[in-house]
């Protein structure tokens, strides 16, 4: 009888632990983290047509005659729960470029910044990004063109700070303060800078962006301001269409005023993107930049000038290889290009061969 009583009592004890066991909350699973390594690497063969590499007054391929390098790139994503990162970081002469007020390991860095998702609609983000000023990215494969433009070049780069991004149906939302345009660190006895963004996507296949940064200069208490616009449209798988609005305004302190004749530069550009297959495509850029003021590239001439620049890109897909070869003709309302024997002149064109590899 003894026996039989602390056999069921043993019984009874596992049946208890087993359905203890089976009761028990779980414990909630952490999320998993999402890493994505991604990079590419370019390189160029550019010819002036009159042979002087300072003709050239845009950004990353101011050489003649010269094989050259661009940028060998390489960016980590990491993802876990509601928080992520991102490390950009570039090296070669497209890099330097990007980063010309740092030094050292600093101009590494293109981007590297951290982001909060707070809520569904809103991600808090500190760092450094790249400008959303503009259609054209600092990254060769982002873009159709390899040179770049006017607009591009003369605008912001970077920025370094916090920004905050909402989006309520099909619109979406920017704010953000940062330092200097295109500083790291900000300089001693700076101000902040105010950034902003105000997207909608009318449909899938059109979205348009309305882009400000604006702050007081450092360098002369100029308060400096750009306002810019962006639309985008995918007509159909073989022809789609870009563009690029903006102008930049100084006003420069006269005593303790501003005058009120605010000092500006301004372009605006087309893109034409052709697709007959999937392995190769074509791209038409029109741009007008006017810089009467002699704010940014045409400084050089005697009483400001505009351009007309126009440059056509084909697009050879090998896989993840791109090859594009580029014609560039640009006409100037000053003489702002010279030749080998020192004359100066209204127009001049290039071309260049470029190679772009990414991952």
């Amino acid at each position: 009888m003894l026996r039989k009583i602390i056999v069921m009592t043993a019984v009874i004890a596992l049946s208890s632990a087993s359905k203890a066991q089976e009761t028990a909350p779980k414990k909630e699973e952490k999320p998993a983290a999402a890493i994505t390594i991604s990079g590419f690497a370019d390189a160029y063969f550019r010819s002036d047509f009159m042979k002087e590499p300072s003709n050239n007054r845009t950004s990353f391929t101011n050489t003649h005659n010269s094989f050259e390098l661009g940028m060998a790139s390489m960016k980590l994503d990491y993802t876990k729960g509601k928080v992520s990162m991102v490390a950009d970081l570039g090296v070669g002469k497209r890099a330097q470029e990007f980063s010309y007020n740092e030094s050292g390991l600093t101009a590494a860095i293109k981007q590297l910044y951290v982001s909060y998702q707070a809520a569904d609609w809103l991600k808090l983000t500190m760092g450094s990004w790249a400008t959303h000023v503009g259609y054209e990215l600092v990254d060769a494969p982002a873009n159709r063109n390899y040179s770049m433009s006017y607009m591009f070049s003369w605008g912001p780069f970077s920025h370094t700070g916090l920004k905050a991004e909402a989006s309520y149906g099909k619109s979406t939302f920017m704010l953000g303060i940062a330092n200097p345009t295109d500083y790291k660190t900000a300089p001693l006895n700076s101000s902040k800078y105010v950034l902003a963004q105000y997207g909608i996507a009318f449909s899938d296949d059109v979205k348009a962006y309305v882009n400000y940064v604006g702050g007081k200069r450092f360098t002369d208490s100029a308060r400096t301001s750009q306002l810019d616009l962006v639309l985008t449209a995918t007509l159909n798988d073989l022809f789609s269409i870009g563009y690029n609005g903006t102008v930049a305004m100084n006003k420069f302190q006269q005593g303790n005023k501003y005058d009120q004749d605010a000092k500006k530069w301004w372009g605006s550009a087309v893109y034409l993107n052709l697709d007959p297959s999937e392995n190769f495509g074509i791209t038409l850029r029109t741009e007008y930049f006017s810089d009467k003021n002699q704010l940014a590239a045409m400084s050089l001439a005697a009483e400001g000038a505009s351009v007309f620049a126009n440059t056509i890109s084909g697009n050879i897909r090998l896989g993840d290889l791109t090859l594009i070869p580029e014609f560039r003709v640009e006409n100037a309302t000053g003489s702002i290009y010279s030749n080998k024997s020192g004359e100066l002149k209204q127009a001049d064109a290039s071309i260049l061969l470029a190679a772009v590899y990414k991952f």
